[in-house]
């Protein structure tokens, strides 16, 4: 039988943000386990290491606590609703915002659905982006401007002139400088209240689960398939979701990936072999589509913070910027994906260089 579940804000990253959605069950207990066959994490966040039900989440059925009734036994049926209440459902970190901030944010504070309440989510948010490149440059700006709390950049390159038509982030000054602090001085520019913290290393399977652990989100916004099929199995180890995008010279793709819910490796299991796909350096990148896809992946980024709106998972979107056209397809989970199917196979980080058929010493 079909009971509509009403999801708390703090797990609606686990559902695409959806706020209902339908789980199958004769009592309680079985209602919760499909839950977790739909959404896997939902198990984590509902149970204590005892299997117990927490004394700060309640669990409702039609109205009337599960504990005054049968518990986890309690039967349902078709047409019953069983709502989750967490202690902090409907609230907020407890953050005051300063006048100055009310000010500053106080175009975002009026929009329906984001609040002060939405402000202080975000300014207690941890994100973290993975270049501060072509992508990385409006999607850290933005996420700067909106107040998101603490941004981590991993960036090791230093900026070069043929890098300024469209990494924004960077100026003339900052030629032959370490991007990671040429961000840091924009975005300390654009809004001081944020606490930039860098990782100036090139990510590898040594250490991209350290640098990505503490962080709620992760943007991944490279310019090489090695660190993506990288960042993507780590986010997938760690559980943590992960905002997906690319660019080539007029086109963009971006995409979610919720924990659970599928990967990169779902969309794209293996790399081309060496040299048969064009790079951004081969075939270049026009300054406005990174313009365009970035402030999508921070878009993207906003909603799984603040709960709102529809996730990008499982659809993936196309740009075209020559026929000015944005696209979609569906995309899906593969049961049998190496990373994050039924079975893994792959389940520690790897050698992505060879992986992807880099050359060593290259």
């Amino acid at each position: 039988m079909s009971t509509e579940v009403r999801i708390p804000a703090p797990f609606r990253r686990l559902t695409g943000n959806r706020a209902r959605v339908r789980a199958h069950g004769s009592t309680v207990r079985q209602l919760l386990g499909d839950l977790e066959s739909q959404f896997p994490g939902f198990h984590g966040m509902l149970f204590d290491e005892q299997g117990r039900i927490p004394p700060h989440i309640k669990i409702y059925a039609n109205g009337q606590e599960i504990t005054a009734l049968a518990g986890l036994d309690t039967e349902l049926r078709e047409g019953d609703q069983v709502t989750i209440i967490p202690a902090t459902a409907g609230g907020a970190p407890d953050i005051e915002l300063t006048a100055e901030q009310r000010e500053r944010y106080s175009r975002h504070i009026v929009l329906p659905r984001w609040g002060e309440e939405g402000q202080r989510k975000l300014m207690a948010a941890k994100v973290l982006v993975v270049g501060a490149g072509g992508l990385g440059s409006p999607v850290l700006l933005y996420l700067a401007g909106a107040g998101v709390g603490t941004l981590g950049i991993v960036e090791f390159d230093t900026a070069e002139i043929s890098n300024l038509p469209r990494q924004i982030l960077h100026h003339m000054h900052d030629l032959g400088r370490s991007k990671a602090q040429s961000a840091k001085g924009a975005l300390a520019d654009n809004n001081p209240d944020v606490n930039v913290v860098l990782h100036e290393t090139c990510l590898s399977a040594e250490n991209a689960l350290d640098v990505i652990r503490g962080y709620d989100v992760v943007v991944p916004a490279v310019d090489n398939l090695a660190t993506r099929y990288l960042v993507n199995d780590a986010c997938v180890l760690l559980r943590k979701p992960m905002v997906e995008a690319s660019v080539l010279a007029y086109e963009g793709q971006c995409t979610v990936f919720l924990p659970g819910q599928g990967c990169y490796r779902c969309l794209y299991p293996a790399p081309p072999p060496p040299g048969l796909m064009p790079t951004p350096a081969s075939a270049g990148v026009l300054s406005i589509t990174p313009a365009v896809m970035g402030p999508i992946q921070e878009m993207e980024t906003l909603k799984l913070i603040l709960g709102i709106g529809d996730a990008l998972s499982g659809r993936l979107l196309l740009f075209d910027a020559l026929a000015m056209e944005f696209r979609q397809v569906k995309i899906r989970r593969d049961p049998n994906c190496a990373v994050c199917g039924d079975h893994p196979t792959v389940t520690s980080l790897i050698d992505y260089d060879e992986f992807c058929g880099i050359a060593a010493g290259r």
